[in-house]
């Protein structure tokens, strides 16, 4: 498997370096963040819960290391975290039955 840790390190390191590359960017993407993490209905664990469940059906490395660390400093348990990840696949599931239908459109229109 992997070492999440190492790879929340690699994440920032290699996120300072595109940030000194492209400045404007980095800005942009970290005041989103902000937006996001100040607001005010939903709670440091929901949000967490969701970044990692969305992390998973995204296939995103570095945000499951970054989102792992964040769900863990929030209290998040691992029975929560399985729970929420059950959504995600459900939803992975849902998503590849309704692209199935499409292949098989696309396939009958051929």
């Amino acid at each position: 498997m992997n070492n999440w840790p190492e790879t929340l390190t690699n994440l920032r390191q290699a996120g300072s370096k595109l940030a000194q590359e492209n400045p404007t960017v980095a800005a942009a993407y970290r005041g989103l963040n902000e937006a996001v993490n100040g607001g005010s209905v939903l709670d440091a664990k929901t949000r967490e819960l969701i970044a990692l469940a969305v992390a998973v059906t995204t296939r995103c490395d570095g945000c499951i290391s970054s989102h792992a660390a964040a769900a863990r400093k929030a209290g998040v348990t691992e029975a929560e975290l399985a729970e929420a990840l059950g959504t995600a696949i459900a939803l992975n599931a849902g998503a590849a039955y309704v692209y199935s239908t499409r292949a098989l459109e696309a396939f009958g229109q051929f």
